[in-house]
């Protein structure tokens, strides 16, 4: 199997510690634990280190990623994937309505997972681990970002974690708003007494959706949203807070049945790539069920 190595040179005019070093390329602990006990290698100017080593300036280091054999517990499916990017690196793919995004007891063989791993094994990758970054519900389409390594993987948690990545989306909510911009600050948790809804509740955590709104009817608004932090239903939760529930959502607005999915779709990813040194920016589509009842607008 071909191992993935990458190679920097250091410019810091004081020693450094080899681990610091690492650190401040992007090699996270976990990472750095996996390289030292799972077969990776950490070599300076040609030698393998220890990471307690000092370097002195324009020193070579290069990193062996350690393998990474299949996931055995994601079945393969070869339905096919919708790829709107990929590099050495990420793989980028437009998740249609009604695919969960990893396999649970319910979903087992066809979650978008599971549709990644065929696919990596009809290109005959030497990495077939599946390294999900970014998560999106069942029933709701578009970007989904695949690290096709544990590094890549890395870099993009980090960025995730210090609100980094951009992510937009498109929503058809109940009611038109008023405001063509708002911004949305309420508390978000578990609603008390359920294991899958979500709730605006005193104590909860912090939570912000950037929204504009693109059309107005009397009965709808086509909304563009922007998350400014990633709680799980936040935009479903926010917007039925104030009174514009997402149409078709079954959970936060049962009665509404102009959809059979909750109307979200992230139609817009934007991330830094470290091993490219630029953007990457990727855009999805409205699909065909929501397109049709902005339509008729």
């Amino acid at each position: 199997m071909r191992m993935t190595s990458f190679t920097w040179s250091n410019q810091q005019d004081s020693p450094i510690r080899l681990r610091t070093f690492l650190r401040q390329n992007g090699i996270s602990r976990t990472l750095l634990k996996q390289i030292k006990f799972e077969g990776g290698k950490i070599v300076v100017n040609g030698v393998e280190e220890k990471v307690n080593y000092m370097l002195a300036q324009g020193d070579e280091v290069t990193i062996t990623l350690p393998p990474e054999p299949a996931n055995d517990i994601i079945a393969v499916s070869n339905l096919p994937i919708n790829i709107l990017y990929e590099d050495d690196h990420f793989l980028i793919v437009d998740k249609p309505a009604h695919v969960a995004c990893l396999p649970s007891h319910l979903y087992k063989n066809d979650t978008i997972a599971n549709r990644v791993k065929g696919y990596f094994l009809r290109q005959d990758y030497d990495n077939q681990k599946i390294h999900i970054v970014n998560r999106l519900d069942m029933d709701t389409s578009g970007i989904i970002i695949f690290a096709k390594h544990h590094f890549a993987h890395s870099v993009l948690d980090k960025q995730m974690q210090h609100h980094q990545i951009e992510k937009m989306y498109f929503a058809i909510v109940e009611n038109p708003l008023n405001d063509k911009h708002l911004e949305i600050n309420l508390p978000i948790d578990r609603q008390p007494g359920s294991f899958i809804k979500r709730c605006v509740i005193e104590g909860g955590k912090p939570s912000k959706t950037e929204a504009w709104v693109e059309k107005n009817t009397p009965s709808h608004s086509l909304v563009k949203i922007k998350l400014h932090s990633g709680r799980t239903h936040q935009i479903r939760v926010h917007f039925e807070a104030i009174g514009h529930p997402l149409i078709g959502d079954w959970l936060y607005n049962p009665d509404n049945h102009e959809l059979d999915r909750q109307a979200l779709h992230c139609y817009k990813m934007k991330f830094y790539n470290p091993f490219i040194q630029q953007d990457v920016v990727c855009e999805s589509k409205i699909p065909t069920d929501m397109s049709s009842i902005i339509q008729g607008f």
